[in-house]
This record gives C-alpha cells, sequence and structure tokens, in this order.
C-alpha cells in the first residue's frame, strides 16, 4: 500500500469513481488495538485503483496511526479519506479539514459534572481487574472504560467475556441517560472495554457531510458509500452509520470477513 502513497490516481480519474468504501477501524480492517496485517493492507491498495477509500473510527488519529499506518508513510497518505473522531478530526487527501470541538459545544462545568460522575462510578465498580486511563478526552468525544484502556490486550480480551456476562458497560450507559437526561449526548459501546459519549449528532453519520462536499471540490458525487463495520447492532458504534439511508452496510465479523466481501463485491 506504500506504494499507491506515492503516485496516487486523482479521484475524478478511478474507474468506480462515483464509489467510496468506508471502513470501521478495531474490529473490520484489524483485531482490536492491533495493527492491520500486510494481506489487509494490500488488498486496500488494489480497492484504492477501483475507487475512493476511507476509515472512520472513534479513536484519535494517532491511535489510527498505530494500526494502519506504516513507520514511512502516515495514514493520511494511505487512505483517501481518514475520519478520526467519527469524523470530528478529517483528513481529504493527506489535507485536514474543518473540524469540531467535544468541550467547546459542552461547556466546561457540563464537562466537569460528566466527568466526574464516571469517575465516581468507576470507583464503586469491582471487577475481577482494573488498570488506568478510565476517561480519555479527545477533540470529538470522551472515551470512557470500566477497566482502564491500560489494560493488555490480553486482559481486553477477559474483560470483553466478562462485560458480556456482566453488562457493566451497558448498566454504565443506562445511568449517564438517567442522571444526565437533558445534555443531549450520545452513548455508544464500541470495542472490547470502552464507549464514546459525544453530542447526539456526533455519531459516524457526520463524516458523511465530508463525503457531501466533495462535488463542490473535485466534481465527484459520492452515490455510492459502502460503509463496514463490526458493532452494527442497536447501541453499538457502528449503528447508526450501517443503517444510515446514505450508505450501503455490511456487517462484518472481522477483517477476513471484510476481505472476503470485498473480493466479492470489486473483484479484487
Amino acid at each position: 500500500m506504500t506504494e499507491v502513497a506515492s503516485v496516487i490516481t486523482p479521484l475524478e480519474a478511478r474507474p468506480l469513481k462515483n464509489t467510496i468504501c468506508l471502513f470501521d477501524v478495531d474490529g473490520t480492517l484489524t483485531l482490536a488495538r492491533q495493527a492491520a496485517s500486510p494481506e489487509t493492507l494490500s488488498l486496500l491498495s488494489a480497492l484504492r485503483h477501483k475507487c475512493a477509500i476511507g476509515f472512520v473510527g472513534g479513536s484519535d488519529l494517532i491511535k489510527q496511526q498505530e494500526q494502519l499506518g506504516t513507520p514511512a508513510v502516515p495514514v493520511t497518505a494511505l487512505f483517501d479519506f481518514c475520519f478520526a473522531e467519527n469524523g470530528l478530526t478529517a483528513y481529504r487527501m493527506g489535507k485536514p479539514l474543518m473540524g469540531n470541538s467535544f468541550i467547546e459545544w459542552l461547556g466546561e462545568e457540563k464537562y466537569q459534572e460528566l466527568v466526574n460522575f464516571c469517575l465516581v462510578y468507576v470507583a464503586g465498580l469491582k471487577l475481577p481487574i482494573k488498570r488506568g486511563t478510565f476517561v480519555e478526552f479527545r477533540n470529538g468525544m470522551i472515551n470512557v472504560s470500566p477497566i482502564g484502556r491500560n489494560a493488555s490486550i490480553a486482559e481486553r480480551n477477559a474483560y470483553e467475556t466478562y462485560d458480556k456476562q456482566h453488562n457493566i458497560r451497558q448498566d454504565f450507559v443506562l445511568a449517564l441517560r438517567e442522571k444526565f437526561p437533558d445534555n443531549g449526548l450520545t452513548y455508544s459501546i464500541g470495542g472490547k472495554i470502552s464507549f464514546d459519549v459525544f453530542p447526539t449528532g456526533w455519531d459516524k453519520t457526520y463524516c458523511l457531510k465530508h463525503l457531501e462536499e466533495e462535488k463542490a471540490s473535485s466534481g465527484v458525487e459520492f452515490t455510492t458509500i459502502h460503509f463496514f463495520g463490526d458493532k452494527t447492532f442497536e447501541g453499538g458504534n457502528d449503528y447508526e452509520i450501517y443503517e444510515d439511508a446514505r450508505t450501503v452496510g455490511h456487517a462484518v465479523g472481522g477483517p477476513e470477513d471484510t476481505m472476503r466481501l470485498l473480493k466479492d463485491l470489486f473483484d479484487l
């Protein structure tokens, strides 16, 4: 995929110029918090010769660079559209687009009330293990993890099983909704250990506004937007964009499933 970063066919010159494939990251292109395989990156490179490609994830761009980029090439050069934090931080063909800010939208006082409630709630949880970084501040949201984001991969896997049995994250979200019914916030469970909190409407469908603006930029109108994600159930962080009328949604069971679908759909 690194070769494509140096010589990129303009969007308007690609065979399927009105088509874009958008991908969730964790559980779709990679295993949770792990790097994409060389095979995945190679297939995405082949796909990029046919149509536009992009990713949309809740994590910040640094984490997506770790998972999808290479030491030599930034992730913003490997995808036509890079939508970190659901598109609140966005890049088109390597150049930044207009962003937005969660803290400016919510205000410091309400933000502190929210974070304080989360920390007190976590302090009251009895779990098999806890680590660190229970609330992570991002530009367009906060990410809340009962176990803590510093958990190792093995600890994350074990917690995911425990969470499914005991509904820790679901109960946490219910408590937040009850405490803050009028804040205009959405709570979206994703990955293995955490959930995102952001203004309603700032889910992954937020990135679609950037794609709608492409016609004015290059003359390309994306009439077919394929979206691939693993958390497509209601309450999952892929649900809204998967169900959106503007997209063709594909629910996948992991990176290998995503690659299989791409080969079938685009004769790769």
